[in-house]
């Protein structure tokens, strides 16, 4: 699934992302973020709002290092097709990825 997490109060997205990022894979290192698209949308299947921030990075650097293994148990780069999603991360994939 494509990686997430929750603000916390008074945090802006982009901070929220770079927090997440350090939290969960320490030794990546993210170059220039911009705000690609917000996504508010309803699951079609569970009836659960959507509400999301993805955005872009120019580039990406250093090993997929997991930081807290109760967080996320791997991380790998992979092509966005042929895997397993959630129907959020499918929504996204979609839209960033469209067939």
């Amino acid at each position: 699934m494509f990686p997430g997490g929750r603000k916390r109060a008074g945090e802006s997205e982009r901070k929220c992302l770079r927090r997440e990022i350090g939290e969960e894979l320490p030794k990546l290192k993210l170059g220039p973020v911009k705000l690609w698209k917000e996504v508010k949308a309803k699951n079609r299947r569970s009836g659960r709002k959507m509400s999301d921030a993805i955005f872009l990075a120019k580039n990406a650097s250093g090993p997929l290092k997991i930081g807290d293994k109760k967080e996320i148990d791997r991380a790998v780069w992979c092509k966005p097709r042929g895997i397993r999603l959630t129907p959020t991360s499918r929504y996204i994939r979609d839209k960033l990825f469209p067939k």
